[in-house]
């Protein structure tokens, strides 16, 4: 959406108004009531997290609950009727009461040549005044409340046994230059100490993704990472030109800025932005050949980026589309499908489902209809408008629906809620409140999802 604006515009599909959001404490908000959706099938047993998070006290409605062994072997997609069932939970100290995770990077090969962007605070910090003053003695704080984390390795072994597979919560960010990601370090270290893929977008802004990078050469987790430069001779292609030519002049453009600190064998390469959905089969003929000169080049190359709502089921069915997405199956971990998904309302996230938000299964569809192995999907944005986002509670709600819909696919490897950089009305102070929330929820949940893929139904993740 970055660089898009004035066509999002046109499409008169989004509704202003700054979203009211209510903290119940200062910067973090962890006085939060989370309201997150339990799903019966895809729940954890509570084990003794050996580094909880620790919170202050409060109140949390879990998406968890303590399964039975019966629950465990149950279904493995959970009906859409339990994700409107909530589970409360007090949460109590248990015995560690640090932020207990990796470090920050360092050591050979951690010099970076990016521009230095910080994480701008939720606030400013106020400033001391010399005028001297009394001081009250201090309220004695609660006891802080450490958050339970998932058992990530005996939950996938104990599914093993039952012939299910551990499916992760795939919500991630979408950043870029300025904006607010306060606490969007602490995302990332947290999800890499407790061995949970997260995924991370950023458009001109090296910063973020090397510190991930960082983390996953230590850890070994598979966080997925995206890097985009925006501008209008990056964002698309020269559509007057033969497709195969303007591949090789975009492909270029985009290598020679791309960040020397950026390993391209771990960070996706994503060269366009919501192309034009009426030259499907020139873009298919463009990606096909980027695609080639980026294997040949050793990068992971993202293609299209399509808006939400686009292609059409037929753009995915002409002779170039149908080879580039043979080309796409026969190396998953190098080229991948970039897709938006948007709902375009803040108060409706199934608005028009599976036709904007769910959209990806008519790829996954017609890939299955031509004997095509599923691709691999990088959903690079995902959310509601691009000045807008609902309130960390209503937003919940609707996050833990997607998580439901896409940990079923192993293909997907996430969605990157829009938006943490600058610009857009400042949405990022809203997004910014869902990083403490959305981890949380990371840490806390998981899904059981079958072994085998079963046939694309769309119904049956309905909201």
């Amino acid at each position: 959406m970055v660089g898009e604006e004035d066509a999002l515009q046109r499409r008169g599909v989004y509704h202003g108004g700054m979203i009211q959001l209510r903290l119940l404490c200062s910067r973090w908000g962890w006085g939060l009531l989370l309201l997150l959706t339990a799903v019966t099938a895809c729940t954890q047993p509570q084990p003794s997290p050996s580094t909880p998070i620790v919170s202050p006290t409060m109140e949390v409605s879990m998406v968890t609950a303590v399964p039975t062994s019966a629950q465990t072997a149950a279904s493995a997609s959970p009906s859409p009727a339990s994700l409107n069932h909530t589970a409360t939970a007090t949460l109590t100290p248990t015995t560690p009461a640090t932020l207990a995770a990796y470090p920050p990077p360092t050591g050979e090969g951690s010099e970076a040549y990016f521009p230095i962007v910080s994480f701008a605070e939720a606030s400013p910090t106020p400033t001391a005044t010399a005028t001297a003053t009394a001081v009250p003695t201090p309220t004695p704080s609660p006891t802080p409340t450490p958050i339970p984390i998932v058992d990530f390795p005996a939950v996938r072994a104990q599914l093993q046994v039952n012939g299910q597979e551990l499916a992760y919560v795939k919500i991630g960010f979408h950043t870029a230059v300025g904006g607010n990601g306060a606490g969007l370090d602490e995302w990332m270290r947290q999800l890499d100490a407790a061995g949970v893929p997260f995924f991370l977008k950023s458009v001109g802004n090296a910063q973020p993704l090397y510190f991930a990078q960082e983390l996953m050469k230590q850890s070994g987790v598979p966080h997925t990472l995206v890097y985009r430069r925006s501008g209008n001779e990056y964002d698309v292609p020269l559509y007057d030109l033969p497709a195969d030519e303007a591949a090789r002049i975009h492909w270029q453009r985009h290598i020679e800025v791309w960040p020397p600190e950026l390993d391209p064998s771990l960070v996706w390469i994503e060269t366009t932005n919501e192309i034009d959905k009426t030259r499907s089969e020139w873009m298919a003929q463009f990606a096909l050949t980027t695609a080639q000169l980026a294997l040949a080049d050793g990068y992971k190359y993202a293609a299209f980026s399509w808006a939400s709502g686009e292609p059409e089921p037929t753009d995915w069915q002409t002779p170039a589309m149908l080879q580039f997405l043979r080309l796409a199956a026969q190396y998953p971990d190098r080229i991948a499908i970039s897709l938006h998904e948007y709902s375009y309302l803040t108060d409706d996230i199934g608005h028009e489902y599976p036709h904007k938000i769910g959209r990806f299964q008519e790829l996954f569809r017609i890939c299955d209809q031509y004997g095509i192995p599923r691709p691999t999907v990088l959903i690079t944005e995902w959310g509601w408008t691009y000045e807008n986002v609902p309130s960390p509670e209503a937003a919940l709600r609707d996050i833990a629906w997607a998580a439901h819909m896409y940990a079923q696919f192993p293909q997907v490897k996430g969605a990157a809620i829009w938006y943490l950089g600058g610009g857009f009305a400042n949405i990022a102070n809203q997004a910014q409140r869902l990083i403490y929330p959305v981890m949380v929820y990371a840490l806390t949940n998981y899904f059981a999802i079958p072994t085998a893929q079963p046939p694309i139904n769309p119904e049956q993740f309905r909201p």
